[in-house]
């Protein structure tokens, strides 16, 4: 089982990816680096490969709006080829607040677009023949009609490192998660319960790997949680609340938020409406307050030994196959021994 980390935005990239070289040696295997509507990730992850011998370097995530669907596959070739095949494209739709009210772009499709934008990319890589896409979305060469009518189908110059590159999809919703078990190589879910997972998206995994291409390898599954590592630290836990009351309850409008409907399947329908209501009515802390003590033990492996194999177990059980996780600590040090111990114990249980 493979451990992965966002890169976080706390101590800024050049402090952060310091902190991802040790944990490269202490037994990290992938690194997500965020771009949400902050700095680009992309150069976060040039300079990561540079610094880096063996992490695996992920976008976690570009948004599919942002840009084109040959750019976004030369970025990818870009960093795959510098870092000599350490490349993992994970891609997402964001949300309307983001991609309209900063990026200034229509929302739509959000389904339609990853499709056609993985089937670009795919193309381009391969580099079997000039690039023709004639998509709902997406035209490539654009037609005679549009534009000034010169375009003309082309290959990407450089031969990329590798052909096909690992393409991650962080997907909420039903049908996109069985888009994602169709097309996808990697399946990046957000609040991720192992005993609730199946009654979520069991069914939707299952349509989508019926239609999987059998040539391709398993979806691979990445969840998990806050790691703290010791015996007395269950207090930890806490430190997942406010970041689970935004997301809950002020992510997106009221009757529009997906983390809120995933978090009301799990069978935490009054707790979602009590978190919502109290978060968009600026009562924060007490939002934080009415997140269930039993979902932060379930999505944390934070405890003693003992606990945190048992919920690595659970997450097996319930088809995590690499974990992605947030090592807590109040220095970097503490934060890369909680590396190492996780490493360690799952060198041991699994």
């Amino acid at each position: 089982m493979k451990i992965s980390t966002l890169m976080s935005y706390a101590h800024g990239f050049v402090g952060a990816t310091e902190e991802i070289v040790e944990m490269e040696k202490a037994g990290l295997d992938v690194v997500w680096v965020p771009e949400a509507y902050s700095f680009d990730g992309v150069s976060a992850m040039g300079y990561i490969a540079a610094k880096t011998e063996k992490v695996t370097i992920a976008s976690g995530i570009l948004n599919i709006y942002s840009r084109t669907p040959s750019l976004m596959a030369m970025t990818a070739a870009g960093i795959d080829s510098l870092s000599e095949g350490r490349c993992m494209l994970g891609l997402g739709a964001s949300g309307p607040q983001v991609i309209e009210g900063f990026h200034g772009i229509a929302y739509d499709a959000p389904m339609t677009r990853i499709r056609e934008v993985v089937d670009i990319c795919r193309k381009i890589w391969k580099r079997q023949e000039k690039l023709d896409h004639q998509g709902k979305k997406y035209q490539i060469p654009l037609p005679k009609d549009q534009g000034t009518g010169l375009g003309k189908a082309l290959k990407i110059i450089n031969h990329p490192y590798r052909d096909e590159i690992p393409i991650a999809l962080a997907t909420l919703g039903e049908k996109s998660v069985e888009m994602t078990a169709e097309i996808a190589d990697a399946w990046l879910p957000a609040f991720f319960m192992a005993e609730g997972a199946n009654q979520v998206w069991g069914d939707a995994l299952a349509r989508g790997n019926a239609k999987r291409d059998p040539g391709r390898p398993p979806l691979d599954v990445y969840a998990g949680g806050s790691v703290a590592i010791g015996d007395g630290l269950e207090g930890y836990r806490d430190m997942a609340r406010p970041g689970i009351a935004l997301y809950v309850g002020g992510m997106g409008a009221k009757e529009k938020n997906f983390y809120n409907q995933v978090f009301r399947k799990y069978g935490y329908e009054e707790e979602a409406e009590k978190i919502q209501d109290l978060y968009l009515e600026g009562r924060k802390s007490e939002a934080e307050a009415a997140i269930p003590s039993s979902y932060l033990e379930a999505t944390s492996l934070v405890g003693p030994d003992a606990f945190v194999t048992e919920r690595l177990q659970a997450f097996k059980e319930n088809g995590v196959t690499s974990l992605n996780v947030s090592f807590l600590g109040t220095t970097s040090k503490e934060r890369i021994e909680n590396c190492d111990k996780l490493s360690n114990l799952i060198a041991k249980a699994l």
